[in-house]
């Protein structure tokens, strides 16, 4: 399928640099988005319409098939959803399942049960090496339930400045790391204590994220190496279970805020028991690749996610398909263009690879599997773009670097802006931990140094009141839901811009010769050292 036209917009590149076409941009939008692809969700007849247009459009921009021939990876999907919850049981007393707790597994099997497991306090769980903080020292965790505070241990900090950065969050405050680490240590289960500051977000959202179907990126084992149970409690329940022992939980917290904090065996066993419907589907990534010229083996990454919610709740007028033209045509359509544009510029010294990755809205796991069983090897690619929902709000200023400090692509990022006249606004809010909720993370936290780069705030139309004003509109109005529509009337300046920066991020590793790394006091620096030291290869 060949893109309709070939008109262009300067976006002010770099010397030399092709221009980015608008028209591109518009046409993969437009069609991405249109009721015909049913909202882009994996497993439906929407997916298979997706993965096609898109790897007709990588080969009409001058793409050749990026996985051995093919243009796509596999991606085996399991999907878990849980039913008929027993109480939770925590020595005397009983908590219900949503009001109370919520409980999913990662292991597919049809029946889950927990019986009698003891209850450590594990402080907010985390083991770090290069911080030398280790919760879990000197406790063997295997059947035994771990509690665990959300977030990092400094998060009350007013500045960045503490053990873990103060007030941004880190990956070890992040849910996702404090599961896997607890089955790394070999629990039974892991139940996180919900609190509404520190979590960024009510009990509301974890109820509604994990009453309903779990998808997961298959695993080998099926699950067996994942925790029996995994889950979050309220505070006041994690208050009471504590008091019952005889202790306090704010006590705890203090403590667990020092280091050199001890898990603490709490003295009262844990029992829960649910059922499991599993549904085994397969989706798809799609791979694109333009070989480099000098060093073919080292591979720069551009990656977007395809997918979307499909059919949703109805709009008042009845339309229920969550088209996904911002989130995340936009990224896919930058895709397409930036290999348009690298093609015209001709093969650069190191390769460059093109991921379309699906599920990201399940939890990322289209790039979690791809960075599980990477096409190409994470100790040769030297780093990555991560494009995902780019703002339509025009032109800009500036633009809101996530996960800004963390790597040496900190000095890519600052030589860019300066060839494109555009400065940095640090992230609003670090506690949220926005660096580890998209696809770029699951290549990061296997050490590859990855960029999240959103749109500016201070528009050149309007400044930071038409920029928080857009923003507001959109996530009010359209953000995950059908009015996510495409707008022919929207102007496409900003977003030309937005890639153009893109381009020169990507473009500069890839005639590089360097290899970012993370930060000394990075979480993922001791990951890409690992990953560098085994290979013969690459970094």
């Amino acid at each position: 399928m060949m893109l309709s036209g070939c008109a262009t917009m300067d976006a002010g590149g770099a010397a030399g640099a092709p221009a980015i076409s608008a028209t591109t941009l518009q046409d993969v939008v437009r069609t991405l988005s249109s009721d015909e692809f049913e909202g882009r969700e994996p497993g439906t007849p929407g997916e298979e319409k997706t993965v096609t247009y898109i790897a007709e459009a990588f080969a009409a921009a001058g793409l050749q098939p990026g996985n051995k021939g093919s243009w796509y990876q596999d991606v085996p999907l399991a999907e878990i959803t849980a039913s008929n919850h027993e109480k939770l049981r925590v020595g005397d007393m009983q908590f219900t399942q949503g009001t109370d707790w919520v409980g999913v597994t990662y292991r597919e099997q049809d029946r889950i049960d927990l019986d009698n497991a003891e209850l450590v306090f594990v402080g907010y769980g985390i083991n770090a090496p290069e911080r030398d903080w280790n919760d879990y020292a000197g406790i063997d965790m295997r059947g035994k339930v771990a509690l665990i505070l959300v977030n990092d241990p400094d998060y009350q900090h007013e500045g960045l400045d503490g053990p873990f950065g103060g007030r941004a969050m880190t990956y070890y405050g992040r849910w996702t790391y404090k599961f896997e680490e607890a089955a790394r240590q070999g629990a039974a289960g892991a139940l996180i204590v919900h609190d509404t500051f520190p979590a960024s977000y009510g009990w509301n959202v974890v109820e509604s994220s994990w009453t309903g179907p779990q998808a997961h990126a298959a695993r080998g084992d099926k699950g067996a190496s994942q925790t029996l149970m995994n889950g979050w409690v309220q505070k006041g329940v994690a208050e009471r279970i504590v008091a019952a022992t005889g202790g306090d939980l704010a006590a705890l917290a203090a403590a667990a805020q020092r280091p050199g904090f001890g898990a603490m065996p709490l003295g009262i066993n844990v029992g829960t028991g649910f059922d499991n419907s599993i549904r085994r589907f397969q989706s798809r990534n799609v791979v694109g690749l333009l070989p480099g010229a000098e060093r073919p083996d080292e591979y720069v990454l551009y990656s977007g996610h395809w997918d979307h919610l499909g059919r949703c709740t109805p709009a008042p007028d009845g339309d229920d398909i969550c088209n996904g033209a911002i989130d995340n045509a936009t990224g896919i359509a930058a895709l397409v263009a930036l290999a348009e544009a690298n093609r015209a510029a001709g093969p650069a010294a190191r390769s460059q690879v093109f991921l379309a990755v699906t599920a990201e809205e399940s939890g990322l796991l289209g790039s979690e599997y791809y960075g599980a069983n990477p096409v190409f090897p994470l100790a040769q690619t030297v780093g990555g773009v991560n494009m995902d929902a780019i703002a339509m709000a025009g032109p800009a200023r500036d633009v809101t670097v996530i996960g800004g400090g963390k790597s040496e692509l900190d000095a890519v990022l600052e030589q860019a802006l300066a060839a494109s006249g555009r400065r940095i606004t640090p992230d609003a809010a670090p506690e949220a931990g926005y660096y580890y909720r998209s696809d770029h993370f699951s290549l990061a936290k296997r050490g590859v140094p990855m960029f999240y780069i959103d749109g500016g705030q201070d528009l050149v139309n309007g400044g930071t009141a038409a920029g928080a004003a857009w923003d507001a509109a959109y996530r009010e109005k359209a953000y995950h839901g059908p009015k996510d529509e495409y707008d022919p009337n929207w102007t496409w300046d900003g977003v030309t811009a937005d890639v153009a920066l893109y381009y020169r991020l990507g473009r500069t590793l890839a005639d590089g010769t360097t290899w970012p790394n993370w930060y000394p006091d990075d979480e993922f620096r001791r990951i890409r050292d690992q990953s560098c030291a085994a290979s013969a290869a690459g970094c």
